[in-house]
């Protein structure tokens, strides 16, 4: 599949981006500002989100924001008033990319704690859940809006030790999928990527043994993230598709 779009594709854009201080999240905001999107920067660390900020400054991309936010602590209303200051900054939203996730343990079924279990489901799936809730009358008013949430292989096909993780990305597949079936005659597109072994902290956390050497970089998947962010992947919707599909 060629995933090509134009070098102006996001221009006059503004795309939020969760987990944007490191790895995948980090690379997307990069790329979604070089094609010409605004783009809000949310994370728990603002020292990350200033290292992104000021890559994307520069590049002399345009200017983007910095929303700090610790998705394991936020309430529905922190979401509302994130919506209120992006309105206010913006006046608009065109696009978020659910990025941010929590790994946890791997770990035998009966060994999981509760503890994780509800961190797990808080930032995968419940806050991804409430911030879609807050910013959907915002991206209402765009005539091209998208929602690009984030899968893994094991949110397709259950894996012996991936518990709460993969469960919290059978349910993310499921929100998207929900949300692309009610919003098709809209203009807004839902889909879910699953980026697939990507040489990331999340990863190396995942398979410390590995070669990270041999794994695709984040740089590599993002024609996709493009794709389904810009006018070229109008047409798609209701899909979860892999970065790295296999020969």
């Amino acid at each position: 599949m060629d995933y090509a779009v134009s070098s102006d594709a996001l221009k006059g854009k503004v795309i939020l981006v969760t987990g944007a201080g490191a790895g995948i999240g980090k690379q997307a905001a990069l790329s979604y500002a070089e094609h010409g999107a605004t783009v809000i920067l949310l994370g728990r660390t603002v020292k990350k989100l200033e290292a992104t900020y000021d890559e994307i400054e520069a590049a002399g991309y345009p200017q983007p924001a910095i929303i700090p936010l610790d998705m394991k602590g936020a309430t529905k209303q922190n979401y509302l008033d994130m919506v209120d200051t992006i309105e206010g900054q913006f006046g608009r939203l065109d696009g978020v990319l659910h990025n941010a996730s929590l790994l946890g343990v791997i770990s035998p079924f009966d060994q999981i704690g509760e503890d994780t279990f509800d961190d797990i489901m808080q930032v995968n799936v419940k806050a991804q859940f409430l911030m879609t809730q807050a910013v959907l009358p915002l991206l209402h008013k765009s005539d091209d809006a998208r929602i690009i949430f984030t899968s893994s292989t094991v949110g397709h096909s259950g894996r012996a030790f991936w518990g709460t993780y993969a469960m919290s990305k059978f349910a993310t597949e499921g929100m998207m999928q929900i949300l692309a079936d009610e919003l098709n005659e809209t203009t807004i597109r839902v889909n879910a990527i699953n980026p697939g072994a990507t040489r990331t902290g999340m990863r190396a956390k995942a398979y410390p043994a590995e070669d990270a050497e041999l794994l695709k970089t984040p740089l590599d998947i993002m024609p996709l993230y493009l794709y389904l962010m810009a006018p070229e992947g109008r047409a798609v919707n209701g899909e979860c598709i892999d970065a790295q599909p296999k020969k």
